[in-house]
């Protein structure tokens, strides 16, 4: 594997461990609200701070942009944190929460690490190579359409003012898929996407890092990601719509009338 995936899976076990110690006593964690119902507790902060102290090591004059310290230096080489994805759900001792680690180039997506601690899961890619769930290879579904599709979102409850603009993407698809999955962590989410235990995702509101690992994920395992006008500024918009080829094409045609233009 390629030396900066062995980092990137150092730093994301690095900070899963972190979680583990206090997964039993979450509701004991002191947490704040960054703004109205978007939660950090003190375990997000000392899990990127373990992430970034593992990717530090390594490469020094790398740039970082995580979710709680923000943006730090500036190289062509960027790492991108989310320390605990699904904070709510850890609060609330809901399983379902994971760390990401990626890492891009001028840009450009290269390496993605999306680490599940309580299912201790790893899923890995490296841009051109592929994408694997535990040293397993993973392709995206083969579902063609909507019909008979499980597909995942997520609400947007740090937005409320595009609620009902989503909810009518919610109907839309409702309508015509098999089921709807809302877990609460988009990055376990399009993770799930990549491995194809779910078919497909969109979602608005989301950042970067939110994002980025899971992307890539889904790209190596045969898949797309694009924002809700089939471009490619999902990173910067928080607008993420994932598939195969096919099945991609048919949710954004049903959620795009409702929801191109909005944007995080």
């Amino acid at each position: 594997m390629h030396p900066m995936i062995n980092i990137a899976t150092r730093a994301a076990r690095a900070g899963g461990d972190i979680i583990l110690r206090y997964v039993d006593r979450a509701g004991d964690v002191a947490a704040s609200e960054k703004q109205h119902n978007d939660f950090v507790s003190e375990v997000d902060h000392r899990a990127e701070e373990q992430i970034i102290d593992v990717i530090r090591r390594a490469h020094p004059d790398h740039a970082i942009l995580a979710e709680e310290s923000g943006r730090q230096g500036n190289n062509e080489w960027e790492w991108i944190i989310d320390p605990l994805d699904g904070t709510t759900n850890f609060l609330h001792g809901f399983p379902h929460f994971a760390v990401a680690v990626a890492a891009r180039y001028r840009g450009v997506l290269e390496h993605a690490v999306v680490f599940d601690p309580i299912r201790n899961e790893l899923f890995q890619a490296s841009r051109g190579v592929g994408a694997l769930l535990d040293n397993r290879r993973i392709r995206v579904s083969p579902r063609r359409g909507l019909e008979g599709a499980v597909l995942a979102t997520g609400f947007p409850f740090k937005h409320r003012d595009h609620t009902e603009a989503y909810f009518a993407s919610f109907q839309a698809v409702f309508d015509k898929v098999a089921d709807i999955r809302r877990a609460g962590s988009a990055v376990l989410d399009l993770a799930y996407v990549a491995c194809g235990r779910v078919d497909g995702f969109w979602q608005l509101g989301l950042s970067t890092w939110d994002v980025a690992a899971g992307a890539l994920l889904i790209n190596e395992a045969g898949g797309v990601t694009t924002d809700f006008a089939g471009g490619d500024t999902h990173l910067e918009t928080g607008q993420v719509v994932s598939g195969n080829l096919k099945l991609h094409a048919a949710i954004l045609d049903t959620v795009s009338p409702h929801l191109k233009g909005v944007g995080a």
